[in-house]
Parts: C-alpha cells; sequence; structure tokens
C-alpha cells in the first residue's frame, strides 16, 4: 500500500498522465481558479490527503505558474500598502500559498527530502507571494518556508500550524504542560513577533476589561493571546526556577496588555474568562524582587 502511495504521488509530481480517470474524477477542481483550488488545497491538507493536495496544488501550478511567475519579476520587494495592490498578484499569491501547502502536506507525511524541494522552489521563485489570513491581515508563504526549511535541516519538529494567535498559544500551553521551555519560549516568541503591535492596539483602545458580550472579548483575540502567551512564558521559567526571566515574562503582561482575558472551556460548556494579568501579578507579589 505503502508503494502505491509513493507512486502515485510521484505520477502527480512528475504531471505524467498514468493516473486513471476514476482517480482524475475524485477531484472536482471546480471553477479551475486558483483561489479555488489553493482552498481545496487547504482543506484537503486539514484532512492529511496528501494526494488531494498534491492534485489540487499541481493543477494551480499547471495553470497559474507561468503568471506568477511574471508577476514575481516585475516587483523587488513586498507589495504594502492597500489590499487591493496585494491582490492584484493573484496568480503569485495562491501559486507561493499552494506551493507552502504542499511543503506542509510533505512535512508531514515524513517525506523530508520532498518537502525541503518544495520549500526551495517556493523561496528562490516566488519570494513575494502573500496570502491572505480571515483574521485580518497577509502572511507571506516564503517568510513561513524558511522558518519550515531551518527546522527541517536542524532536526526540531516544532509546528506552528497555521501560524494564528490561537493556534500558537494552544501550542504553548501544550509545551507548559510538558515542562519543554525550549518550546514554550519559541511559540511564545512567535506569537509576540506576530500578533504583538496588533495586541498593542486594542489594549490601547480599552480604558477597563471588556465585558458587553463573549463576542465583544473574543473580537479582541490578539490582545487575549498575546497576554496568555505570556504569562504561559511566565509560568514556564518559574516552573524551571528562573525567577528573573518569569518576572519579565509577568511584567510586560501587567505593564502593556494589562486588559487581556482568556477562555477556560470548563466542563459541560460551563466556561469563563480569567485574566492573565492578575493572575501574573499574584505571581509577581510571591517571587518577590528578582
Amino acid at each position: 500500500m505503502k508503494k502505491l502511495l509513493y507512486l502515485f504521488i510521484a505520477l502527480l509530481i512528475s504531471g505524467a498522465g498514468f493516473v486513471s480517470p476514476n482517480q482524475v474524477e475524485a477531484y472536482n477542481f471546480g471553477d479551475f481558479r486558483s483561489e479555488t483550488l489553493t482552498a481545496k488545497a487547504w482543506e484537503a491538507l486539514a484532512e492529511d490527503d496528501i494526494e488531494a493536495v498534491l492534485a489540487y496544488t499541481n493543477k494551480v501550478m499547471e495553470l497559474y505558474g507561468a503568471q506568477a511567475q511574471q508577476m514575481q519579476e516585475s516587483i523587488d520587494e513586498f507589495v504594502s500598502g492597500p489590499k487591493e495592490d496585494v491582490y492584484a498578484l493573484w496568480a503569485l499569491n495562491d501559486v507561493s500559498t499552494s506551493l507552502f501547502i504542499q511543503g506542509e502536506a510533505f512535512r508531514k507525511a515524513n517525506m523530508v527530502d520532498e518537502a525541503k524541494e518544495v520549500y526551495k522552489k517556493l523561496l528562490n521563485e516566488y519570494t513575494y507571494g502573500q496570502s491572505w489570513d480571515d483574521n485580518g491581515w497577509f502572511w507571506k508563504p516564503a517568510e513561513a518556508a524558511k522558518e519550515k526549511l531551518a527546522m527541517l535541516e536542524s532536526g526540531t519538529n516544532l509546528d506552528f500550524g497555521d501560524y494564528s494567535s490561537a493556534y500558537l498559544t494552544d501550542q504553548a500551553w501544550k509545551a507548559l504542560g510538558s515542562q519543554d521551555l525550549e518550546g514554550v519560549v519559541i511559540y511564545t516568541d512567535k506569537v509576540m513577533e506576530l500578533y504583538a503591535n496588533q495586541a498593542q492596539e486594542m489594549q490601547n483602545s480599552l480604558t477597563e476589561y471588556a465585558w458587553e458580550s463573549k463576542e465583544k472579548i473574543f473580537s479582541l483575540w490578539a490582545l487575549n493571546d498575546v497576554g496568555t502567551a505570556l504569562f504561559i512564558r511566565g509560568e514556564a521559567f518559574r516552573q524551571a526556577g528562573k525567577n528573573k526571566e518569569s518576572a519579565q515574562a509577568y511584567k510586560a503582561l501587567v505593564d502593556s496588555y494589562y486588559y487581556a482575558q482568556c477562555w477556560d472551556p470548563g466542563v459541560n460548556n460551563k466556561g469563563w474568562f480569567w485574566k492573565p494579568a492578575e493572575a501574573a501579578q499574584q505571581a509577581l507579589d510571591e517571587i518577590g524582587e528578582v
């Protein structure tokens, strides 16, 4: 079975036409737009369906690779400014995103050499593509691929998932539970790198804790996750007996992200919000001067 899987993947990669009609019909390419195919590739990646990922991402490359390359060659840096200016590079954006998805599929399947090859292709040929995150910003597949490539080459196996603040914070919680200080530091660093500015803007917009509704509190997602990540970081250093570093994390939370709140799902859907800054202040009082 494994040999058949690798053969099928090899045929998809090579672009050879030796796939049965039934296999072709198994994949619905929709309207064949790059946006549609990339969305289907994301869905297939979430389901760990590597054959489907390859079918959709290779179709993106087949139909839009040349156009994406022309867009890449027309610029010498990442486009910034209005969203419309970034969206104008739609082929480059979707091809670069599709290559990132393909690399992730290979990485998750432990096909390290294939993953490296795809990440390098993205870095070298479609560097300036950008991908829209529904939370409200563009991220850069080439930069994410560079991190994945570095992890593969160093032998580390950290998973940044979709790079959302929620996912990264959840990974930090898991690392804390495993007493993995290095993992906590890496995940919380990434949360701060990507979301600290947005969290600060949300903090500055408040004069008290949000309380109107659960939806209102959740709308402050960046603030909540950054504040929670700093609390996790403080806890991890405290567990490791590194009180100086622990206090630094707690103080950063109390000083800069005081109105962050963290949802505890509880049991039987009877959840509640707790306040990381208040817990951090209590921990600081217990630590004392460091």
